[in-house]
């Protein structure tokens, strides 16, 4: 069993960053691909970016590659999502998960869940 607890999240103008963590307790998430996922209203949830066990490869959607960064603190059981250039468009929940895939990238892949942190970025 993993548990994991989002913070960071928060309202902020357009341009400007933000970095969202999810800490993990219960078993340590070295195994675990750990994926951001997001969901704005009225639309479907999304994948993010996500960081795979082992090699640490990430993977990003194309609409946050060069804007967003993801990255793992082993010592600290904690993942990252570094968050710059916010856009109007970036405005959603987002949630971090966990799964035993290496590479996941589909939210079916994932078993472990956060609660979700708002991110609100106003034009």
């Amino acid at each position: 069993q993993v548990h994991l607890v989002e913070s960071g999240g928060g309202l902020v103008p357009v341009g400007d960053s933000l970095r969202l963590s999810c800490a993990a307790s219960g078993r340590t998430f070295s195994g675990y691909t750990m994926g951001w996922f997001r969901q704005a209203p009225g639309k479907e949830r999304e994948f993010v970016a996500a960081l795979s066990y082992s090699d640490g490869r990430p993977d990003y959607a194309d609409s946050v590659k060069g804007r967003f960064t993801i990255s793992r603190d082993t010592a600290k059981n904690t993942v990252y999502l570094q968050m710059n250039s916010l856009k109007p468009e970036d405005t959603a929940v987002y949630c971090c998960a966990a799964s035993i895939y290496w590479g996941a990238t589909y939210a079916r892949q994932y078993t472990y869940w956060a609660q979700g942190t708002q991110v609100t970025v106003s034009s």
